[in-house]
Order: C-alpha cells, then sequence, then structure tokens
C-alpha cells in the first residue's frame, strides 16, 4: 500500500465474504478497492482449519456460490482442501489478485467525520476508504478458555484452528478438550496413531450420520456439460432446507422423530450402556447445531479411549483435572473449543462517528440493521452480522444476501451524490432487532434447553437466522433510505475560515492520558 492510498471500498478478509463482496463490487463496475488479509493467502476459515478430517456438513452443491458453480466437486461433503482450492479458483477465475493486499491485518478503523471517510490502519501500512466491508467472519479467532495451571504444563498446546503439523501424534498421550463440530472430526482421525486419547465433554452433541459419497465420474461430466442439472441439484437441496425451517423456529416439538434416530445412531455404534448415557444428551436436537459423522461414535469405544464426561477444570503440570475429579496425564492438549463468536475482536478495532468502538456499542449485546449496518458507524457493514447465522443450511445463501444489500448501499451512496455517507438510524436497528427476538422466542435455539455458543453473555441469541433463507434475501434485496440518516460535508461560506475539526471521544481520553 503507498502511504496516502485512498480507495472507494475496503474489504476485510478474504473467505467467502470478503471474495464474494470483491466479486459483487466488480460485477457492479467498482474497481477502485481493496481486499485486506492479515494472512498470506485467501481462505478465511477454511486456510486456517487445516487439521485432520476438516471437512464441511453442508452439501458441496450448496456451499458455493450461485454465481460460480463448481462441477468438480469430488464428494458430496467437500474436504476443507477442496473448498479452499474453490476459493483459489473464484479469486482466479474473477480477477481478484490485483486487488488483495496479504500481510496487512488491520489494526484500527476510525470515522472521520469531517472528510466522510474511514482510516484505516494496518501491519502493512495506512489508507482510507469511504466505506468499509468487514467480512472477518464469526470463525475467524479461536477461543481458549483460561485454565487455572496452564502455564504450568510442559507438554504441546494448540487449538484446532491453529493446527500444529509440525508435532508428530503418534504414540502420543492426547487430551481433546470440547466435543463440537471440529472435535467429532478430528477424534477418528487421531485415535489410531495416539497412545491414549482423553475427551473432555462438558455436554455430548447430538451426532446423526454423514450421508457421504465420492461423486462419480458420469456425474461431474453431466453437471460439467448440462449445467442445468447442477443447479437443480443445488435448488433441491436447498428446497429441503428450507422446509425443515419452521421445525427449528416456530414447532421445535417436530424434531422429535430426528431425535429418535439420533438415538437410534447412538444405539447403534455404542453398545456400552455407561458410555451410551454420558453419550446422550438431555436437550432438544437442534438446540446446539446438529452435527453429522460416521465415524465419531465408533472411535470412541476403542480401548485407547476415555471419555471424561466433565469439562477442564485445572492443570498441575502434565496431569489435567476434571471438574468431577477425574485425572489424566497427557503429552499434548487440542483445544476444540470455538471461536469469538459474540465478541469478535475486530469489534474492539472499529471506532464509530462518537469516538466509541464498535466493541463498545454492543457492550449490551451486538444488534445491527438486516445484519449489515450498525448505529454509529457510517458506511460500514459486516457480512455475517448479528442475526444470520444458521442452523441447518449454507451460509452462502445469506452471504450472497448480504453481497445485494452492500451492492445497493454503494449503488445508493452514487444516486445521492458527492461526498456522502450513510449511517442506520438507531430507531431503525432497534426495530429490526425487536422483531428478530420476537420471533426468536419460539426458536429451538432458545426453547431447547441447552447453553450454545449461539448465546451471548447475557442468554441472547445475537447469531442466528430465525428464519428461511428466503426471507432473509427479501428483507435484504435493497436499502431503505428512510433507515438511515444521510450525511454530507458541511460545506464552509465563501470567504469563511474553516471550523477546527471536533475531537472524537477516544483523541480527547487519550490526550489526558487515560
Amino acid at each position: 500500500m503507498t502511504e496516502h492510498e485512498h480507495v472507494r471500498v475496503a474489504v476485510i478478509g478474504s473467505g467467502f465474504g470478503g471474495l464474494g463482496a470483491a466479486v459483487r463490487l466488480r460485477r457492479e463496475g467498482i474497481t477502485d478497492f481493496v481486499v485486506l488479509e492479515r494472512a498470506g493467502a485467501v481462505g478465511g476459515t477454511w486456510r486456517d482449519n487445516s487439521y485432520p478430517g476438516c471437512a464441511c456438513d453442508v452439501p458441496s452443491h450448496l456451499y458455493s456460490f450461485s454465481f460460480a458453480p463448481n462441477p468438480a466437486w469430488p464428494r458430496t461433503f467437500s474436504g476443507q482442501e477442496h473448498i479452499r482450492a474453490y476459493l483459489e479458483h473464484v479469486t482466479d477465475l474473477f480477477g481478484l489478485r490485483p486487488h488483495l493486499r496479504f500481510d496487512s491485518e488491520v489494526t484500527m478503523m476510525t470515522w472521520d467525520a469531517d472528510r466522510l471517510h474511514w482510516r484505516i490502519e494496518t501491519s502493512a501500512g495506512f489508507l482510507t476508504a469511504d466505506v468499509v466491508v468487514s467480512a472477518t467472519g464469526p470463525l475467524s479467532d479461536p477461543k481458549i478458555p483460561l485454565i487455572p495451571g496452564i502455564d504450568t504444563f510442559t507438554g504441546k498446546v494448540f487449538h484446532s484452528a491453529r493446527w500444529d503439523h509440525d508435532y508428530d501424534l503418534r504414540g502420543k498421550r492426547v487430551a481433546m478438550i470440547g466435543t463440537g463440530a471440529s472435535a467429532i472430526q478430528i477424534v477418528p482421525e487421531i485415535q489410531p496413531d495416539v497412545a491414549r486419547l482423553t475427551l473432555f465433554q462438558r455436554t455430548p452433541p447430538w451426532v446423526m450420520p454423514r450421508v457421504d459419497r465420492a461423486i462419480s465420474g458420469p456425474e461431474r461430466w453431466l453437471h460439467r456439460q448440462l449445467p442445468l442439472t447442477a443447479r437443480a441439484r443445488r435448488g433441491l437441496l436447498w428446497g429441503i432446507r428450507e422446509l425443515q425451517v419452521q421445525a427449528f423456529t416456530k414447532r421445535p416439538d417436530e424434531l422429535g422423530l430426528v431425535e429418535r434416530l439420533a438415538r437410534r445412531n447412538i444405539s447403534r455404534a455404542v453398545k456400552d450402556p455407561e458410555l451410551r448415557a454420558k453419550l446422550t444428551p438431555d436437550y432438544r436436537i437442534g438446540c446446539k447445531r446438529i452435527l453429522l459423522s460416521n465415524t465419531y461414535y465408533p472411535a470412541l469405544t476403542r480401548p485407547n479411549v476415555d471419555l471424561v464426561a466433565s469439562g477442564l477444570a485445572g492443570i498441575e503440570g502434565s496431569t489435567l483435572v476434571a471438574a468431577d475429579g477425574t485425572r489424566a496425564e497427557v503429552d499434548a492438549i487440542v483445544f476444540g473449543t470455538g471461536f469469538h463468536v459474540t465478541d469478535m475482536p475486530i469489534a474492539d478495532r472499529v471506532v464509530g462517528a462518537d469516538g466509541r468502538t464498535l466493541a463498545e456499542a454492543w457492550k449490551d449485546g451486538m444488534k445491527s440493521l438486516r445484519g449489515a449496518t450498525a448505529a454509529g458507524f457510517p458506511n460500514w457493514m459486516t457480512i455475517i452480522g448479528p442475526n444470520t447465522g444458521l442452523g441447518n443450511s449454507s451460509m452462502i445463501l445469506m452471504i450472497e444476501s448480504q453481497l445485494n444489500y452492500m451492492a445497493d448501499f454503494v449503488r445508493q451512496l452514487g444516486v445521492l451524490g458527492g461526498r456522502v455517507a450513510l449511517d442506520a438510524r438507531p430507531g431503525a436497528v432497534d426495530a429490526w432487532n425487536d422483531r428478530v427476538q420476537e420471533r426468536m422466542k419460539r426458536t429451538v435455539w432458545n426453547t431447547g434447553g441447552c447453553t450454545s455458543w449461539y448465546l451471548d453473555a447475557n442468554g441472547v441469541n445475537t447469531t442466528v437466522w430465525p428464519g428461511t433463507t428466503t426471507e432473509f434475501r427479501g428483507a435484504t434485496r435493497r436499502v431503505d433510505l428512510g433507515e438511515y440518516d444521510v450525511l454530507r460535508v458541511a460545506e464552509p461560506a465563501p470567504g469563511a475560515a474553516p471550523e477546527p475539526r471536533t475531537k472524537s471521544t477516544r483523541e480527547k481520553k487519550v490526550e489526558a492520558g487515560a
């Protein structure tokens, strides 16, 4: 980046959201933009999560952009390496390389109210932008719990999203902390090689069979020769999931049949009644994300695996101590403990119009207008923002809807003309979130009797969308200017001296030594 580079749009992150935003900007005729990426390659979460067995739990033909179909998917559920290769392909297909700025981690974004643009500081330099599109994603910053005594552990420690491929687990005593989506893929992969595997489980997940298979050569040939067949396949996958939504959002009791199938899945794979009891959840299926695996339960029955049905409470040297007093000697600890979802670190780096950070504005809970914009943060929007997550379908569908909204947002700025910004009205943000939270009351995520990463520290579900992807696409099809304040630069009267710039709250704190 040049010292004083200015762009029309700065996109933060190069995962599905960031690359999708870049493609959409080019399709809108906007080429004056950059994609700021803290790492040295594209891919986002599919670059960072390279642990053994990493794969998607959404079918391949649905977990891809509608504008960039891939007829060559090798399996119905793709592995990490295939998804990352797909994102590299999208980057090249749409000519995005010239816009990428690698090794450019955003350290601060500050709104300049005088010039109506964002001042962006990165690890590679400084730039300004009229509009910021934050596509850092909720699954980008690993969360490792503060375990008493962890500093006394002399072995190897890493998070599933920062897998140490140089460390050989073969013959080691390994502790897996957590039983989420990553853990159920890791456990079957490493179990045959380790000397002993101890799985610390606070809450068991519901696990259904994974109906995965190789996509045959004739199928791939057909999708290449007749793209309509791939679109039909995608449409069928989408339609089935749309029909399932009401059971999650309005009638959780209808999930009883699915729960019985899940119980049968446990019974078939786990014959030991004591182990089976530990693995059977006591909450309604769907309250946490339903996981898919054919190998997780069988791996737990192997003689070199111990299931500790209690969370990790402390560490004493090489000994891990569970909350129920169980002790285990290990050589390595793998944390599969999720991510900073409702407390995203990027929020500490966004300083709005009144000098507050986004984290300060969201201290009582994340909320935005249509999952995209926040009051007090003009010309800033996020992809996969508050209440845009899904519990049973593909996030790519939600991302594409938000790209529609982003495109119209930038389009409206052009229509308004001049140096202009749009700031979401607090009343509009509150009205949107009130409607979302009212609908959330009936959902399985709120009524299912579990504690999940969908809920923030106050127990509010600020993560999931309580409706269909069709509803969300309709709600984000275009920007309603009535929900925004239009900001313009105040032009001084002819011959008048310019007024001194009003300092932000943060600048005043710095000057005061706070």
